[in-house]
């Protein structure tokens, strides 16, 4: 299997300020952050979104008058924290468990890190209870390089299979969704790796996960 190995994992930080209108957004201030789709194909050195996703900030009132980024991913409600204030997490577990759902039929290396890792995150709130791991031999598609095109191989991996809470709502004392399963590729990264991406969701929540 070939080794998600990029250097960093850079997804850009809050700006500060409205993606619509530029006004910058006040210490306090309620606002809307946006996932939105992004190229892939940019060179991992330079790029600001190698996860293939961008956020945007957008203030609320450019958000109730109706402006929406192009390929909207997913958004949530954050709020501008005070000057030298610790941050607080401001995304509700409805969301982290909903990017993980809609990451489901990720197939670059990069996203593939992503849901892992956000996984792993739900399972330290107790959202999703490990329950096995399961080996298939699956068709997956080597990259190209500058000196070979891609190729597609039957490799072995490893799959989490996971029950989600019937209403993350109430948190870790709700009850098990037996009727739902959810699969998690373990893309077999080291603990540097999966701390890199930990970083990333959190400068992507704005939040200390």
């Amino acid at each position: 299997m070939t080794q998600f190995n990029a250097p960093t994992y850079d997804i850009a930080r809050p700006t500060g300020q409205c993606a619509f209108t530029g006004r910058p957004l006040a210490s306090g201030e309620h606002y809307i952050s946006a996932l939105v789709e992004a190229p892939l194909d940019e060179t991992p050195a330079t790029s600001s979104n190698i996860l293939g996703f961008k956020r945007l900030d957008i203030s609320s009132e450019a958000w109730a008058e109706g402006n929406r980024p192009e390929h909207l991913f997913s958004f949530w409600k954050s709020v501008v924290p005070q000057p030298n204030q610790k941050k607080k997490l401001f995304v509700d577990d409805g969301v982290l468990m909903d990017l993980l759902r809609r990451l489901a039929d990720a197939g670059q290396q990069q996203r593939l890190a992503f849901r892992f890792v956000l996984a792993l995150v739900l399972m330290r709130k107790k959202l999703l209870r490990y329950d096995g791991t399961q080996k298939r031999n699956d068709t997956v598609t080597i990259e190209a390089t500058e000196s070979a095109p891609s190729t597609t191989q039957v490799v072995e991996r490893e799959w989490w299979i996971m029950t989600p809470k019937l209403d993350v709502t109430k948190g870790q004392f709700g009850k098990w969704n037996e009727d739902e399963r959810i699969e998690v590729l373990d893309p077999r990264l080291d603990e540097a790796q999966i701390q890199q991406v930990t970083g990333q969701l959190n400068e992507i929540l704005n939040a200390e996960l």
